[in-house]
């Protein structure tokens, strides 16, 4: 059985286990007596090897249970949670995520072996319970040594192999195996109840014993078990050297979710009801050998207290089904991309309504009846699609908490990450790509913003600086906020900077607003680091912020007080694929702005109009509000006649309003965003395209470029 086939649920898995035990470890550092969490991270790092040793990642598989194996003395109150540990644990996971990414790029774990780590830990576990480093797989003894389990043989311990029938064909290779001086094997492989994935396990106790031998005879057949048509066991016969036997055995019962292997040494082809002779060995045990790897503790044999049941492990281990399924990404795509084409064959259906002058006034009420409940239709799809695609950004950000201590420690400088609205949802192609951004601007804070612990005191601020990432939704866009009550940014600093580089003139810089100045950080290769380290001082961070976010239809804004602190407003679409828009006509051409960035629509007088440093402003309930003309911006023809009175569309971004000056409201319309590609990547105003219902090509004005 090719378990190939399993390879991305085992990604997603993994990152799901690995990401808990960051979080968990993280916990018990700050709480080191929790036994809760010691639980969890036990149970992540047991659920982690098995399905390694599932996969075949025999790499991965050990450095987890070595893991495991720390955790247990842990649990059991023999040794006690320590900086020391905490570190080294760390190393695991950042060795285990080395593995996923070899694994998502070639399907193989590659050849590191990560001995130095695994080392480390075993030093960590001998110095915390003061005995030898334990040697490694010491979770699994030879099979044969001290005969069978008493709780194990007592409850899968029969002896199934030997009541089956042989066919001449299984015979001859029986035979021919006694011909060659090698043993042969009857062996009954006993699967845990809530194993998920029984055919997988059975292939990978095949791969292991075919390393050491080969198998002549199955029962059921190959096929039946491959197709996983048995219950919770199987049983096999093999034919291996002597001295290899115990090997082979014993590697298969260390395979994930197998709870026993019983096997026998079979001197002739047994006949059903009778059982074959063994060897002298069956004199020194009245039960059959038994591998036991699926308890849940996997302390050395000499510390193995027995007093769990194995019937009990497996009752308080079964998986509760989940209401959920995983939807490749490209699928939902697919779905998004036909109720695209539903919407826009729904807005053509309305153009031809609207324009329909000959039907009779009942042929007429009826067509738009239909026409309506299309429009319920399509919108709910719409909405659907959406809630399917929408995941919180958790997923993204939930990686930042081992970050910043890890900077906490390389910098030198004590730090605390306070996270919340986690739960704020956006679309899944967005929330792929925020990671970046926003490691970005958190390294940043952790580097440039906050000061030194002496400087802080001085300052008479607290020696542990707060760094905070704060997430929530406005209209149709979501706001990703990440500050620090650092130092702030000396504008004068990055001034100089850039007249020292070149960037900007002495002349330009005396008449340069702050918003201006702080925009500097945002050029290519400008940083304010006064040595190159790993962190920062290669100019590589605030320009892939802007670029990125703006790939993404957003925005990034800067707020910053000298010496109070430093906050990044990022602003990202809900949705990159459809929306409501408030279609508006500006001479003979139509355009399209998100209803999420519009505050009101108002009908100014032209005497309304004034004029602040030369620019024309309106008052609107006592709040001054820039006006744009957008025709002068789209470089359209002036108006023959000009209007007595204007149409402005107000729209805002956070806290600014400005007014766009329109000729005429088509109205409010649901529209497909159509990607325009390269053709005007440099034209940040126009963000993409739409396709109307008579066919019309209209223009998506990105609003937040005009603030």
């Amino acid at each position: 059985m090719d378990v190939s086939q399993y390879l991305e649920i085992f990604i997603d898995e993994t990152q799901e286990h690995i990401q808990e035990l960051n979080d968990n470890i993280l916990a018990l550092e700050n709480d080191p007596e929790n036994s809760d969490v010691v639980n969890e991270i036990f149970r992540a790092a047991h659920s982690l090897k098995g399905m390694a040793g599932t996969m075949g990642f025999k790499r991965m598989q050990h450095l987890t249970h070595d893991m495991e194996n720390v955790f247990q003395e842990v649990r059991s109150g023999n040794m006690s949670v320590n900086s020391d540990l905490i570190d080294v644990v760390f190393q695991c996971l950042d060795a285990l995520e080395a593995y996923q990414e070899n694994i998502k790029a070639t399907s193989d774990e590659g050849t590191e072996d990560n001995e130095a780590i695994i080392q480390r830990l075993n030093e960590v576990l001998a110095a915390g319970t003061g005995a030898e480093p334990p040697a490694p797989a010491a979770d699994a003894a030879p099979a044969a040594e001290g005969g069978a389990s008493e709780e194990a043989s007592g409850e899968t311990g029969d002896k199934k192999f030997l009541t089956y029938e042989w066919d001449d064909k299984e015979k001859d290779a029986f035979n021919t195996a006694k011909g060659e001086n090698k043993n042969v094997y009857g062996v009954t492989v006993y699967i845990d109840e809530s194993c998920l994935l029984k055919a997988a396990r059975a292939f990978l106790v095949f791969k292991a014993i075919e390393e050491y031998g080969e198998i002549i005879k199955y029962n059921p057949s190959s096929q039946d078990i491959e197709d996983e048509n048995f219950e919770t066991d199987f049983s096999f016969f093999f034919t291996c050297a002597a001295d290899d036997a115990e090997t082979a055995i014993k590697e298969a019962g260390e395979v994930s979710e197998v709870a026993n292997v019983v096997y026998e040494l079979i001197e002739s082809v047994p006949e059903p009801g009778t059982e074959p002779a063994a060897e002298a060995a069956a004199e020194e045990t009245s039960a059959p050998a038994v591998v036991e790897e699926k308890k849940e503790e996997t302390k050395p044999v000499a510390k193995a207290g027995g007093s769990k049941a194995p019937a009990a492990n497996k009752k308080a281990n079964k998986p509760v089904t989940s209401r959920t399924v995983r939807v490749d990404i490209e699928k939902l795509d697919a779905l998004m991309n036909q109720v695209s084409e539903l919407i826009i064959a729904k807005n053509s259906l309305v153009s031809i309504s609207n324009n329909n002058t000959q039907a009779t006034s009942e042929e007429s009420s009826q067509f738009h009846e239909q026409i309506e409940y299309l429009e319920r239709i399509t919108t709910n799809l719409h909405e659907s699609v959406m809630k399917v695609r929408m995941v919180p950004i958790e997923s993204s950000v939930s990686k930042f908490p081992r970050m910043i201590r890890d900077l906490a420690k390389t910098l030198d400088k004590p730090m605390q990450l306070v996270m919340t609205g986690e739960d704020t949802e956006l679309d899944r192609t967005v929330v792929d790509e925020i990671g970046d951004p926003l490691q970005h601007l958190l390294r940043n804070s952790a580097d440039h913003g906050l000061e030194d612990r002496e400087t802080r005191l001085k300052r008479g601020k607290p020696e542990t600086g707060t760094i905070y990432l704060n997430a929530y939704q406005e209209g149709n866009n979501v706001i990703i906020e990440v500050g620090d009550d650092g130092n702030g940014i000396d504008t004068e600093a990055v001034l100089s900077k850039g007249i020292e580089r070149g960037i900007v003139t002495p002349e330009q810089a005396e008449s340069m607003t702050q918003k201006e100045i702080i925009d500097l950080l945002f050029l290519p290769s400008f940083s304010m680091a006064k040595k190159i380290s790993d962190i920062s001082g290669r100019g590589v961070g605030l320009d892939v912020v802007k670029s990125n976010i703006e790939a993404l239809g957003g925005d990034v804004e800067t707020r910053t007080t000298l010496g109070e602190g430093t906050k990044f407003i990022v602003r990202l679409p809900l949705t990159l694929a459809i929306i409501q828009a408030l279609m508006v006509e500006i001479r003979d051409e139509k355009y399209a702005i998100s209803l999420g960035s519009i505050q009101t629509i108002e009908d100014i007088p032209i005497s309304d109009i004034k004029f602040v440093e030369n620019k024309e402003v309106i008052n609107i309930r006592g709040t001054v509000i820039p006006i744009i003309r957008l025709d002068n911006l789209l470089d359209l023809p002036p108006k023959e006649v000009p209007d007595e009175n204007l149409t402005v569309v107000i729209i805002k971004k956070g806290d600014q309003l400005a007014g766009l000056v329109v000729d005429n409201l088509i109205g409010q319309q649901e529209i497909v965003i159509k990607s325009l590609g390269d053709y005007i990547k440099n034209i940040k105003l126009i963000s993409g395209a739409t396709i109307l219902g008579d066919g019309e090509v209209a223009l998506i004005l990105e609003v937040n470029s005009l603030f």
